[in-house]
């Protein structure tokens, strides 16, 4: 039997992104690459961004999508909120931070953008900065029907595009699967994670995909942003203090969370989510968290169809 969908929409909010390329010699050092530059990237609560796997491309990936170089490739996103006040700045330090340290540094690997920024204005000169690296014996060269940057190293050459450019995209997408067991609510939570890779333009940033620790705004603590989202944490489910919004015999609730480069694409991974889970044993809920509108105005309705404006 179907699993139930309550009819709830997830309170997603605008960002501000930045997509890039790695290219590797094969799958063991693109794989090294990616997890290295979108590590402590989950939460924008206290990460610099967050930043997460959006496909591998190339050979071994979506072949339809060629890789200037010819080698196996992974875009990944980086997000930070519209709301931050310094968020063009913000995106900068991360994205130079994390290609300059995880990228530049690992054997064998490249970096591209995913393509040439219209408005230089919007973009980013990562290249020339990273450059700097090669302490005067960098250089610019033409380099796969394009001019890269080329840095000397210790490994051979490092090769990077010159500008990348950042756009407006969608943060905050998120479902939560409720579910008699530990295992009912993972196995769902992995499969959805599993869906969203199969979206293009879509990251999921959480370790593994997957939030255990979903949580509300504010605390009872004054210095905290956010805290355990105590209405939905089975423990709590009989504490008098807690108003428990659990269905009956939950044991466990995962999340997933859903960032991209627009409300289309974060609204697609939802619901290839949704049918990919609607048979897991003990999955007794699939819902979503919302704060009445205070957080964002990019929503997205689990039950579009009852939606029909949506």
């Amino acid at each position: 039997m179907p699993v139930e969908v309550a009819d709830t929409y997830a309170e997603a909010f605008r960002s501000l992104y930045v997509e890039f390329l790695i290219t590797a010699r094969d799958r063991h050092w693109l794989d090294i690459a990616v997890q290295n530059a979108t590590g402590h990237g989950s939460s924008s609560i206290m990460c610099d961004c967050e930043a997460g796997l959006d496909r591998y491309v190339g050979p071994g990936g979506d072949e339809s999508v060629a890789t200037p170089d010819g080698r196996p490739g992974a875009i990944c996103q980086l997000h930070v909120p519209r709301f931050w006040k310094h968020r063009v700045d913000a995106l900068e330090k991360a994205l130079l931070a994390r290609v300059s340290q995880n990228v530049l540094t690992c054997p064998t690997a490249r970096c591209f953008h995913i393509e040439a920024p219209e408005d230089k204005s919007k973009s980013y000169r990562l290249g020339r900065k990273l450059a700097f690296f090669g302490d005067g014996f960098e250089s610019l060269q033409n380099r796969f029907d394009r001019k890269m940057w080329v840095v000397p190293t210790m490994g051979g050459e490092f090769c990077i595009d010159r500008r990348f450019g950042y756009h407006d995209g969608v943060m905050g997408g998120n479902l939560w699967f409720a579910a008699e067991s530990e295992d009912a609510s993972l196995d769902a939570a992995v499969l959805a994670v599993e869906a969203c890779r199969s979206v293009p333009g879509v990251i999921t940033p959480f370790p593994g995909g997957i939030a255990s620790s979903g949580s509300k705004a504010g605390s009872r603590y004054s210095f905290l942003f956010a805290s355990t989202n105590d209405p939905f944490c089975p423990t709590l489910s009989d504490n008098p203090d807690v108003e428990s919004e659990l269905p009956a015999g939950c044991q466990s609730v995962m999340e997933i969370i859903i960032n991209g480069r627009d409300l289309t694409a974060v609204s697609a991974a939802t619901q290839a989510s949704i049918t990919a889970v609607q048979n897991i044993p003990g999955l007794q809920l699939i819902t979503a968290g919302n704060y009445g509108g205070r957080l964002g105005k990019s929503w997205v309705w689990l039950k579009p169809d009852n939606h029909p404006d949506a």
